[in-house]
């Protein structure tokens, strides 16, 4: 099992909204790729408007695989509730 953790800083008030962006169209996407195992959205209540989004898959090979092919649209789905470019 590989772990891999994608922080976000959200633009102010929108750290829910970004948590259902991910759910509802980042979500869909990866369970279709092979060694997905599950995401997770953690947002934080504290001032910072952080939310950590840790995936599980079976290896390191498919989070490589993720990156490749999935980063790009990650980012675009999340880009407007974020106050700074996504970093894995």
């Amino acid at each position: 099992m590989f772990t891999r953790v994608v922080e976000l800083i959200s633009k102010q008030g929108k750290a829910r909204e970004l948590s259902s962006t991910i759910n509802d169209k980042i979500v869909p996407i990866l369970k279709k790729q092979a060694g997905f195992v599950d995401e997770i959205v953690l947002v934080s209540d504290a001032p910072g408007e952080r939310t950590a989004s840790p995936r599980f898959s079976t290896s390191v090979r498919e989070e490589t695989l993720w990156l490749q092919t999935t980063w790009k649209r990650f980012v675009q789905h999340t880009k407007a509730g974020t106050a700074v470019t996504s970093q894995v």
